[in-house]
């Protein structure tokens, strides 16, 4: 079968929004999407950047412990799924909010996905782990976590400081990605490792950002894509007018 390409151009919205609930374009299996992209982001770390710049070309790297249902159109509470995780419960007094997570999921280097790997992912947020992440726009998110705890390698709890229902919208968010423990920060700014249906094959600033399809993801079947490739758009932005110069046009 002849590769499929196709050109798309993602100026400022998200990449799942561009596709539609339509299913056309998503039902025949292989080619190379290309696509492309409004900026050339400073890095390829979701936790530390803080626009869709690197979201958009990276969360298909990524899994999340739960995402919105891609198939209705406005996220709410009700329209959450589970993801890497397969389910979830939170305690009567509203403290502790635990998943129970998936077996078998293996990240992109053949190591295996733990609960050890959501407890480092926001011991990294909260600024609990030995090692730092260079930014991060998003700690405030989080500043209600006391504490992850884990049982075993397929179950992670959140101890919260306070009853905090809402939590488990910013977790779904395309922000929320789980990071491997294995994996530095510093290393996951330029080759980040995840458990998502893409893996990252380059990224060059100002050019292109290319993923490819992983075989082995555990949500079989997918992807139907051999590889999205992402050319960074360089036209120059436009400058502002002088005050004087703006409202003499």
């Amino acid at each position: 079968m002849k590769p499929i390409v196709r050109w798309i151009a993602v100026l400022g919205c998200p990449f799942g929004s561009l596709l539609g609930t339509g299913t056309a374009m998503a039902q025949k299996s292989g080619g190379v999407l290309k696509i492309y992209h409004r900026d050339s982001p400073a890095s390829m770390s979701i936790l530390e950047e803080g626009t869709n710049s690197t979201e958009i070309p990276m969360m298909g790297v990524f899994n999340n412990l739960v995402m919105y249902d891609q198939r209705v159109a406005q996220n709410s509470l009700s329209s959450i799924v589970p993801d890497l995780a397969t389910d979830w419960s939170t305690s009567e007094d509203g403290t502790q909010l635990t998943f129970h997570l998936r077996k078998g999921v293996k990240w992109h280097d053949g190591q295996p996905f733990t609960a050890n790997d959501v407890k480092c992912t926001w011991d990294l947020l909260t600024g609990k782990a030995s090692e730092k992440l260079r930014l991060n726009p998003r700690k405030s998110w989080y500043n209600n976590i006391e504490a992850i705890t884990t049982n075993g390698d397929h179950e992670a709890t959140f101890v919260l400081k306070r009853p905090q229902p809402w939590l488990i919208a910013l977790l779904a968010s395309g922000y929320a990605p789980v990071y491997p423990c294995h994996v530095s920060p510093r290393d996951m700014r330029s080759h980040p490792i995840g458990t998502g249906p893409f893996k990252f094959i380059e990224f060059k600033p100002n050019e292109r950002i290319t993923v490819a399809r992983h075989a082995d993801y555990w949500k079989k079947g997918r992807p139907l894509l051999d590889g999205i490739e992402y050319t960074i758009i360089q036209t120059a932005r436009p400058r502002c007018l002088p005050l004087s110069l703006a409202s003499s046009t």
